[in-house]
């Protein structure tokens, strides 16, 4: 049975795993503020062309997302995000836990735009309803879309001129650069803070939280000590962000993931299928007959993301570092016969 359910199911890129070896034995300060965690916030600053952005290293997405919007939001302010965002469909209300409303906004691609950010804002009453402070996106989006850089400009050109702050969440990260054109230094231009995932980009785990704004860079250490996300043992962290950013790892491992499943996207639209959304990341949304979902279950590991019509449903596939091309070509002829298959078993019913 091979894994296509998401892009952390095997442990870390070879070379974090040797460089974790290399320095096992080695005596460094904690929580952070080891050689290889400042290390590591260098490279990244200077791969931003921010040399004042603020990095702080985190172990996961979810504890990322909660504690930069608890720090940014007084407790009378909202957020703004999609229904499909990550934190209203798969954070167990770790947002709401803090005390904060999610305003959520219908999107058929997964993507927030000013008019969606105005619609908001146009429903607050004062006193009454919570104040929009914080505009949540993620790059990709939680249904395999990304964003344009025209998009992104806009988007923090809307939140500038009605006093929002726009936080990106960047858990595929890699994926999402890899197939946009938005730069890298682009994310320090025109968000107040966003997170580098590493958990679904190679690493063993870890996410870099960048600040940008100075504004909400001050004492932001203390709110990842008080809500139990500052490593006392930070230097894992630093170690495998300082091997993610040397060399374009971080970019080589996004090119990766979103070839393999490019390669998988093409072979069902040769198949004659269609898709949930149009994808370019690493996340791919095939509608499929159930019978053919059967089919390849017995292989493969996947989740059936929404059923479509009482014969049909749409999985997804998630592709990662690890995924190797011969699994991918596998796959594709499994698909291929269970297609097949399907065709004459309709074909005998009719």
């Amino acid at each position: 049975m091979y894994s296509f359910k998401n892009d952390y199911s095997e442990g870390c890129h070879p070379a974090i795993l040797q460089a974790l070896i290399e320095s096992n034995g080695e005596q460094h300060s904690g929580y952070g503020f080891d050689m290889y965690s400042q290390q590591a916030a260098d490279l990244i600053r200077e791969k931003l062309k921010s040399p004042s952005a603020a990095v702080h290293f985190i172990s996961g997405g979810t504890q990322a997302n909660l504690t930069v919007i608890a720090s940014i939001l007084r407790p009378y302010e909202s957020v703004i995000a999609v229904e499909t965002g990550h934190i209203l469909v798969h954070e167990t209300g770790a947002i709401e836990a803090t005390g904060h409303k999610i305003e959520a906004v219908q999107s058929t691609d997964g993507k927030l735009r000013p008019a969606d950010v105005i619609s908001v804002l146009d429903k607050f009453e004062e006193i009454h309803k919570p104040i929009p402070r914080l505009v949540y996106i993620s790059h990709p989006t939680e249904i395999g879309t990304h964003y344009t850089r025209a998009e992104l400009i806009a988007l923090s050109q809307c939140c500038r001129e009605n006093g929002l702050y726009l936080f990106i969440d960047g858990a595929r990260l890699a994926s999402g650069l890899c197939a946009s054109d938005i730069t890298f230094s682009d994310l320090a231009k025109y968000t107040d803070v966003f997170y580098i995932g590493g958990t679904k980009s190679g690493a063993l785990l870890g996410e870099a939280i960048v600040i940008n704004n100075p504004v909400l860079q001050q004492n932001f250490i203390y709110n990842l000590k008080q809500r139990g996300a500052l490593l006392a043992k930070g230097r894992l962290l630093g170690i495998q962000f300082k091997v993610l950013f040397s060399n374009d790892l971080f970019f080589e491992i996004g090119n990766h993931m979103n070839q393999m499943a490019a390669k998988l996207a093409t072979a069902f639209q040769e198949q004659g299928y269609s898709f949930l959304t149009n994808s370019q990341t690493n996340q791919i949304f095939p509608i499929l007959p159930i019978s053919v979902i059967e089919k390849l279950q017995k292989k493969y590991d996947f989740y059936i993301w929404q059923k479509i019509n009482s014969q049909e449903s749409a999985i997804r596939l998630v592709t990662s570092w690890a995924t190797k091309e011969a699994m991918i070509d596998q796959f594709i002829e499994d698909l291929s016969v269970a297609s097949e298959v399907e065709k004459k078993e309709v074909c005998e019913v009719q």
